[in-house]
């Protein structure tokens, strides 16, 4: 059987490169966790922006009865101002 020597440079450039390979998967293993958890932040807050979505597509299904309410609310408006006018009269509050 032939062993082969090294000499104490080379152990230590190998100890050296162990070291530093070491120190790069720690690296990566902490830079892969990092960014799970960050996709995971952003999936949660990606389900809160739908959710809060579909409540302002809700909420806002009915803008099609605005028109219908803003008509409603002049002619109640119209016909509050015709009473106040009338009681003014009789009362003797609002000149003609």
């Amino acid at each position: 059987m032939h062993v082969l020597a090294m000499s104490s440079s080379e152990h230590t450039r190998w100890t050296i490169a162990l070291i530093i390979g070491l120190v790069v998967l720690i690296a990566v293993a902490s830079l892969l966790t990092l960014l799970i958890y960050l996709v995971k932040i952003i999936d949660h807050r990606v389900v809160d922006v739908r959710d809060t979505l579909k409540a302002a597509a809700a909420n806002t299904a009915d803008t099609v009865l605005i028109p219908q309410v803003a008509g409603g609310v002049e002619a109640v408006l119209a016909e509050g101002l015709k009473h106040h006018l009338f009681l003014g009269r009789v009362l003797g509050k609002v000149k003609s």
